[in-house]
């Protein structure tokens, strides 16, 4: 087990990182706008206004309930707009939160940029490998501050496994990594009663952002993780956490090819996403990158899990805390999971103008890796990583 002096010493450390750079002033109280305030928005709302010092301004979203449930948790004096672009149009707002459906990450994200606000973006960043290059370019151009929601880059317990076990060497080379997310409700969403008609207060084209309009239909409104066009499946809503993290800690980018198999195997209920998928990703650094995801799977326990097979030993980690195991040993040393710090990330670097932790660059590569599997999915066969992709 790891002594409580090298614990403390590592925690502290990996604090530091993760919100280093604070620069405080006169004018420090953040103004924040949202766009997007279903389940995850919600989430984030809460942990934008725990991290503190900053001011709700603005909520936005396309069903007039949820803005006005928003406005509420808002509080006082909080506007609230059913198109993202009169949001944005205010210059009273510092930055924005956009937690809309995976499909319209990136344009409204690029659309906050150029309106001269910091944008913290759900993962994935983007929907489709060609939406990745134009926001990178927005970011750079403007010089905004964007965060993507790849919290784990902000998380004490995963910055203190890098720090120990990678950028020590201890863990050694790593040639092999396994991840798997079994078990994730969230996929299984079914619409509440008497949603067959649309809401009147609910904008549905603005959903569908540049997709084909079709009718409305509450499964995919209610259960969008279901559908690849809207978010990707349970590779851009899963595996996108744990290929960051491989990539993050092994100082990788992109893929050279991506194969998957699956299906809709048990739940054939309209969706296109499958709802048990196996991929791997081959990497130029002699790595393969594995991931499995599974619906069926009913067991509750050590359901997601990213593991490191190296030379010097192995490590297992996920948001339960880590476990590592040295060559030749059998007693593991072992962290407990910690809160994330990453909208607190986000805030500092709103302040100090420096990198947050998980940048633009960071968030397209993380993307495309799922984009990859997908691509690979749809075709039945093996996908290799195109030029224009790079940024």
């Amino acid at each position: 087990m790891d002594s409580p002096l090298s614990r403390r010493t590592f925690l502290s450390t990996s604090l530091t990182a993760a919100s280093a750079g604070r620069v405080l002033g006169a004018n420090d109280r953040i103004r924040l706008g949202i766009i997007g305030t279903g389940s995850r928005g919600s989430y984030l709302m809460g942990r934008a206004s725990k991290a503190g010092n900053m001011q709700w301004v603005a909520v936005c979203d396309a069903w007039d309930l949820r803005r006005d449930q928003a406005a509420e948790r808002a509080g006082a004096g909080a506007a609230k707009y059913a198109d993202h672009r009169r949001l944005l149009d205010r210059t009273d707002i510092d930055a924005v939160i956009v937690a809309t459906w995976d499909n319209t990450h990136s344009q409204i994200a690029i659309d906050a940029c150029r309106a001269g606000k910091d944008v913290y973006v759900e993962k994935p960043m983007t929907s489709i490998p060609e939406q990745g290059p134009p926001l990178v370019r927005a970011v750079r151009e403007t010089r905004r501050v964007l965060q993507v929601g790849v919290q784990q880059r902000s998380t004490p317990h995963f910055l203190e496994a890098k720090q120990r076990f990678f950028d020590s060497g201890q863990i050694g080379p790593v040639h092999m990594v396994r991840t798997v997310w079994n078990n994730n409700g969230g996929y299984l969403y079914q619409p509440p009663e008497g949603m067959n008609t649309k809401p009147p207060g609910l904008d549905w084209e603005a959903c569908l952002g540049s997709l084909p309009k079709i009718p409305w239909d509450p499964r995919r409104y209610f259960n969008r993780f279901a559908y690849l066009d809207l978010c990707c499946g349970q590779t851009g809503g899963l595996l996108v956490h744990m290929i960051d993290v491989v990539q993050w800690y092994l100082g990788i980018s992109k893929p050279l090819s991506g194969v998957a198999l699956g299906g809709i195997y048990q739940y054939d209920d309209g969706r296109d996403a499958p709802d048990n998928v196996n991929c791997i990703l081959d990497y130029p650094e002699k790595l393969t990158v594995t991931f499995e995801a599974s619906l069926t799977d009913k067991v509750p326990v050590e359901n997601a899990d990213i593991v490191f097979m190296g030379e010097g030993g192995r490590l297992q980690i996920f948001r339960h805390g880590y476990k590592f195991y040295a060559s030749g040993k059998k007693e593991p040393v072992t962290a407990d999971g910690t809160p994330d710090l990453h909208m607190e990330n986000w805030f500092d670097c709103i302040r100090s103008r420096k990198q947050p932790n998980a940048t633009a660059e960071q968030g397209h590569y993380g993307a495309m890796a799922c984009h990859l599997a997908n691509l690979a999915y749809a075709r039945k066969q093996r996908v290799a990583w195109r030029k224009e992709w790079d940024v």
